[in-house]
């Protein structure tokens, strides 16, 4: 169950990352895919019926890269707002 609600955020913030053009949704959309990666490794792990403790291990070092990537996004976009005044991506043909 876990693995196929994982399954499902992930194409969820990638619907979301094609889709809109705006930089914080775009985030957003980067922080629902990660969490549905973290689904599917937990998901993974109890195949078996007993816990796999290296998933879950990764999965909790993944949330620290996640809220720190997160962060430099954000620092990152609110860097080219100051510079702009923009918060979305040009977009050229």
């Amino acid at each position: 169950m876990y693995a196929f609600t994982g399954a499902a955020l992930i194409a969820l913030g990638l619907y979301a990352l094609v889709v809109h053009a705006h930089l914080l949704r775009k985030i957003l959309a980067l922080n629902i895919m990660g969490s549905g990666v973290f689904l599917v490794l937990v998901g993974l792990a109890q195949r078996t019926g007993s816990a796999d403790p290296v998933p879950q291990a990764m999965v909790l070092t993944g949330i620290v890269v996640a809220v720190s990537a997160t962060a430099l996004a954000l620092a990152l976009m609110r860097r080219l707002f100051a510079l702009s005044g923009a918060t979305t991506l040009d977009e050229t043909d």
